[in-house]
């Protein structure tokens, strides 16, 4: 039997290892781009994640027939445009500073959730939400020089439209749509969408070594999807968003190692304000019913 202290542990260790997969994902990105655009980076990492997902509905006898296509829909495309907006900055921009952005998704998604169900502010959550976008302050100046403040505004929008994804993603899940089904349904849309962004440039086609980065890059993101649904299934909420930031702290790790990237102690302080502030907001933010992630 399961008891609620080894469900928290359990879950805390899905979202480690969910963290561990994304930012490996950020990674593949980054040796990725020496060879392909960002669309195409989404387009193959959209394609082979379908694939994977695919696979596993036929194994699930899960249905695709729907009625909330439009929600689907709606998720897919603020999804895919935060995914294409996420993966150009991590080729521009440091990998933790790119990730960190996108991760601005939480702020957002508290902001959003007050406009959409009308509730109102208090001290607590809006001094959470100011530090966050100070955070946002100190990563972006000085930290970022000025050729790459656009990838940095950039990587703000990825975690704008990231928030937006999210809040369609809770809307579904209110409405009983099974996870494997949203996921579906969001790599399908980003493989159409992203393809036909990929069209209107010049393409690259994939060597025969090209494989194992592509497939390695859509079967991480696929599993970290997979472990973080895990982890909210069987984990308290609180205890797994918390550790879902440690998506930064991998590719912090992966960004030393691998290409010697450091950021001044204004960007590590912004870092740190922007975790603080986004753990302080989904605790803080009013609750709303939803349904199982």
């Amino acid at each position: 039997m399961t008891t609620p202290h080894t469900g928290t542990i359990a879950g805390a260790l899905w979202m480690s290892l969910a963290g561990l997969l994304f930012a490996c994902m950020g990674v593949l990105v980054k040796y990725g781009a020496a060879h392909f655009s960002s669309s195409e980076l989404v387009f193959y990492r959209s394609f082979f994640s379908l694939l994977f997902v695919a696979c596993m509905l036929r194994g699930q006898r899960t249905a695709l027939a729907t009625p909330h296509w439009r929600g689907h829909l709606w998720r897919g495309l603020s999804g895919t445009l935060a995914m294409m907006l996420f993966f150009y900055c991590i080729t521009t921009l440091p990998l933790a500073t790119a990730i960190t952005l996108n991760y601005t998704s939480s702020l957002f998604l508290t902001a959003l959730t007050l406009i959409v169900f009308k509730d109102r502010l208090h001290l607590p959550l809006t001094t959470s939400l100011a530090l966050g976008f100070i955070g946002v302050i100190l990563l972006l100046h000085p930290t970022l020089e000025r050729e790459q403040l656009t990838g940095g505004l950039l990587g703000l929008g990825s975690g704008f439209l990231a928030g937006v994804a999210l809040l369609n993603v809770r809307e579904l899940g209110k409405l009983g749509e099974p996870a494997v089904r949203v996921v579906f349904y969001f790599n399908l849309v980003a493989t159409l969408f992203s393809g036909i962004w990929m069209l209107q440039d010049k393409m690259h086609v994939p060597a025969l070594g090209d494989l194992p980065l592509l497939l390695a890059l859509g079967a991480s993101a696929t599993f970290a999807q997979l472990a973080m649904t895990r982890a909210y299934r069987i984990g308290q909420t609180q205890v797994v968003s918390t550790f879902s930031y440690s998506t930064i702290a991998f590719a912090s790790l992966f960004g030393l190692l691998l290409w010697q990237e450091t950021l001044p102690l204004a960007g590590w302080l912004g870092i740190a304000l922007i975790i603080a502030s986004g753990m302080l907001s989904l605790h803080l933010a009013p609750t709303h019913s939803e349904a199982s992630k």
